[in-house]
């Protein structure tokens, strides 16, 4: 028996890098040896001392049963605490902090939390391609705002007219941004909290790679904003900063109301995540941070090595300030997914196409600086190699 979907599931976007993995994984099946560039997934382990805590809290039968509906309130204070030591910004840990099974799920399920069917979200193009996904489950219209390099990959709030702004329930954001690598400063986040206050709508920043700048630029919080709590809230993973990412866990912080919806939601849907992971993630925020500034540290050293590889070979650009991404234009000529196919087939470098992420992102490349030092450099040659030999 074959049995019909239903129209949320046909609704949903194709699931843009599992293609990716299956070519990447056939080609390595065939011994082709292959540098992938293309996911966001850290390749460094967890530190140590979360991992021990991890082994430490599974011992403990008291994390054997189902644990508290809404998160245990170790990690909603140390998120609170982690907020106040990072950024000054005060957090109620009750009511202003949700634990999350992922940034993933929350960015996912906020849309169900606020959009009804024929609502209207802002999405960033180019932008992680599960605003999307959650977007089409709730059914609601989508308008793109246009992520362009002329003007920083910050979206220009005067190109969107009166009448999109007063329908629009929910804005996505994520600075730094994920493809382009762009960052944002507390001026941009104070225009966005002043458009959002005057149209009632919804922010929702995605602060995935909130500890990830480089050249001495320490990314600010959208909440760091003066009335940010009062239109949005912001999703903070330990994916990125602690090198957590099959972890799965995260928190959203900001608004009560908002915060209350993906709770409620999440009572209906997952309950809990495991007590274990969640004292362990209590011990990631409130530990010395400096496996966090080494890991920053790391990060910025692949991406010379990689930047100064590519200019060695005749490639100007800028680097990136911020995530482990670096944007990439494609030679004049060919569209992203041409060029993306041409790499991994020709110079055995995959790459996610921008296309991927957009239509904003035609034309670019994002290469993830998730491979040692001696790989990056030898991915930036070929890269580079295939670029002259077709001058």
């Amino acid at each position: 028996m074959q049995f019909e979907p239903s129209m949320k599931l046909k609704r949903l976007p194709d699931q843009f890098f599992a293609g990716l993995v299956q070519q990447v994984k056939q080609m390595k099946d065939e011994g082709i040896d292959v540098i992938n560039l293309g996911q966001g997934n850290p390749d460094l382990p967890a530190p140590a001392a979360v991992v021990e805590a991890l082994q430490e809290a599974a011992e403990k039968p008291e994390h054997h049963k189902y644990s508290p509906f809404r998160g245990r309130k170790e990690l909603k204070q140390a998120v609170a605490d982690f907020y106040s030591r990072e950024y000054g910004v005060t957090l109620d840990p009750e009511s202003e902090v949700a634990v999350l099974f992922g940034a993933k799920t929350g960015l996912v399920e906020i849309s169900e939390c606020f959009l009804n069917e024929g609502d209207t979200a802002l999405l960033p193009d180019p932008g992680y391609p599960d605003y999307w996904s959650g977007t089409a489950l709730a059914g609601a219209e989508t308008v793109n705002m246009p992520l362009r390099e002329e003007n920083h990959f910050l979206p220009d709030y005067n190109e969107l007219n009166e009448e999109t702004l007063d329908k629009a329930k929910l804005m996505f954001l994520n600075y730094p941004n994920n493809p382009t690598a762009a960052t944002a400063d507390i001026t941009f986040f104070e225009e966005t909290v002043n458009t959002a206050a005057r149209h009632q709508i919804c922010v929702v920043h995605d602060f995935a790679y909130g500890a990830i700048g480089y050249d001495g630029f320490r990314p600010p919080s959208f909440l760091q904003a003066e009335g940010a709590k009062e239109v949005g809230v912001e999703m903070y993973t330990l994916s990125k900063t602690y090198n957590m990412a099959g972890w799965r866990v995260a928190a959203a912080v900001g608004n009560p109301s908002v915060i209350e919806a993906l709770n409620m939601i999440q009572d209906h849907l997952h309950v809990s995540l495991f007590g274990g992971i969640q004292e362990a993630a209590a011990r990631a925020l409130t530990m010395d941070q400096e496996p966090v500034w080494n890991l920053v540290r790391t990060y910025e050293s692949r991406r010379n090595i990689f930047v100064e590889a590519l200019r060695e070979q005749g490639w100007e650009g800028e680097a990136p300030s911020g995530t482990f991404f670096v944007w990439l234009p494609v030679p004049q000529g060919y569209t992203s997914n041409t060029f993306a196919d041409i790499l991994l087939k020709n110079e055995h470098v995959a790459v996610a196409s921008g296309r991927g992420f957009g239509e904003q992102g035609e034309g670019y490349i994002r290469v993830g600086l998730l491979n040692d030092e001696k790989h990056l450099r030898e991915a930036a040659i070929r890269i580079a190699r295939y670029f002259k030999s077709r001058e």
